[in-house]
């Protein structure tokens, strides 16, 4: 059992050591396989390799061995996981299946250089071994990095997408054996383009109604994060539309861009998983919990760097255009001890502390009606401090205001803020819902149904874990309130 202030317990972190962008998220014979960027030998970045993990539920983590290490020739850096099902590599043997890797190795000399490579594994993950012939796609150049790889069923192949960081430009290659590729075009730049881009991702998501049930319609969904120009300062936009293997075309009825996927600080570098199995109906991601900022001075040790809870994806028609909508993972609800509930009511001005405490919770609130100011729930809360979540009816926005959430990152002049996202005002005949998951370090928000969602990193003092009720400039009306404990799921 950890005591660590800060070390969470529902959202993976390593045992020990710096650890940033999940990779290579991939399901294969009963295992979700977890990898991501990992430094074996300390808390800073550095000596790039992947870390792993799996799970049987996407919750509960076995930490295993690194299993792809940097080498006197490349650091290893982001990148997918496919199962080759039907040897199309040649890679696996006979009677076997191959995990196959693509990853950016990236030259461990001063000029830099990178290019993607690939690793296959027939132990279930466990082990990788490199490719001879690397790197599979080469352009010569210093920066040209994080492949997604998947199967396009359509077209019968492979298709990687892969980024051109200071271009703003996302590239589609193509290949029957995961070994020769050949260039099917380029989409960007597009958006928000003022920081460098990294970390795409590409896959089909489903279309549900008002009422949350699937449609059958679907569409292609194409992520890629930004250095800067984020709310947050770091973080992920989306782009809706149409791919038919070889090109991605914005679809007409998309909200405008830039649409950001997460209006908080702490969510960078999302992947989903590939090759889930039939029981999930819709498409899963997770990110890094941190910001680039910032995250080489989070006081945190012997571990540095965690997830985010796992996220359930689709796509809303709103009278803004089409949007993304994220939920945390259904399965979460396993983990809830006995509700604790507080009955609708009504706030002016006032504070009021709730009989609950904790740091791993999830909490379920509405807001009817706010005449004016912010109405909502403060958390992690002990003598002076507080972070506080609610609706800002000025704005037409849920908040995360970490302003007085305890520690700050030293330097960092802008962590003690707040985050907003747009959402629709609240009405006594339709409530505004807000989700939020607490976790010793971090809060995650989700409001409106998922369409919209804040992540944020906070590091209160040991042992505050208070919960109260706000309206402050105004009268607020709020509907019931439920807070769960959340059961410990990591070692």
């Amino acid at each position: 059992m950890r005591n660590e202030a800060w070390r969470p317990s529902v959202h993976f972190t390593p045992d020990r050591n710096w650890i940033n962008d999940p990779n290579g998220l991939v399901w294969f014979d009963g295992e979700y396989h977890l990898f991501y960027q990992h430094n074996p030998f300390g808390n800073d970045w550095g000596h790039m390799s992947w870390g792993h993990a799996v799970s049987n539920d996407l919750l509960h983590w076995h930490e295993l061995p690194v299993a792809i290490a940097e080498d006197e020739r490349v650091s290893i850096f982001s990148g997918s996981v496919v199962v080759d099902e039907h040897d199309t590599s040649g890679l696996a043997g006979p009677g076997q299946t191959a995990l196959v890797a693509a990853y950016t190795g990236c030259l461990r000399q001063p000029t830099g250089g990178q290019a993607q490579e690939i690793a296959y594994s027939t132990d279930r993950g466990r082990t990788f071994t490199p490719y001879a012939h690397n790197p599979v796609v080469d352009l010569g150049l210093r920066d040209f990095r994080d492949p997604k790889v998947f199967w396009h069923a359509p077209t019968a192949r492979w298709v990687m997408a892969v980024v051109l960081p200071h271009e703003h430009q996302i590239l589609f290659f193509a290949s029957t054996d995961l070994k020769a590729w050949r260039e099917l075009g380029r989409f960007g730049p597009a958006g928000e383009a003022v920081g460098i881009w990294e970390c795409p991702d590409l896959f089909e998501v489903p279309i549900e109604g008002e009422d949350g049930r699937l449609t059958g319609e679907r569409r292609w969904l194409l992520k890629v994060d930004s250095f800067s120009g984020h709310p947050g300062g770091t973080g992920a936009q989306v782009f809706i539309g149409h791919f038919d293997g070889m090109r991605f075309v914005e679809d007409r009825d998309a909200a405008p861009a830039p649409r950001w996927v997460d209006h908080g600080s702490d969510f960078y570098a999302a992947l989903s998983w590939n090759h889930l199995p039939p029981s999930h109906d819709r498409p899963v991601w997770l990110g890094w919990m941190s910001n680039h900022r910032y995250a080489g001075k989070l006081p945190t040790t012997p571990w540095r760097g965690a997830m985010s809870l796992p996220r359930e994806l689709s796509l809303r028609h709103t009278s803004g255009g089409l949007r993304l909508v994220q939920r945390p993972l259904a399965a979460l609800a396993g983990l809830r001890a006995e509700p604790i509930d507080r009955a609708p009511s009504s706030l002016h001005d006032e504070r009021i502390e709730l009989p609950v405490r904790g740091r791993a919770l999830e909490l379920q609130f509405s807001i009817a009606s706010l005449s004016a100011g912010e109405a909502g729930l403060e958390v992690l809360c002990g003598e002076g401090q507080a972070t506080r979540v609610g609706y800002d009816a000025e704005a037409q926005a849920v908040f995360i205001d970490r302003s007085r959430s305890g520690t700050v990152p030293e330097g960092d002049a802008h962590f003690a803020g707040r985050r907003l996202a747009p959402v629709r005002p609240p009405s006594p005949d339709r409530p505004l819902d807000l989700q939020l998951f607490v976790d010793a370090g971090s809060v995650e928000l989700f409001a409106d149904k998922g369409l919209a969602v804040i992540t944020e990193l906070v590091l209160p003092a040991a042992g505050h874990d208070g919960v109260a009720a706000f309206a402050s400039g105004g009268r607020a009306a709020f509907g019931t309130t439920t807070a769960w404990p959340l059961a410990r799921c990591m070692p």
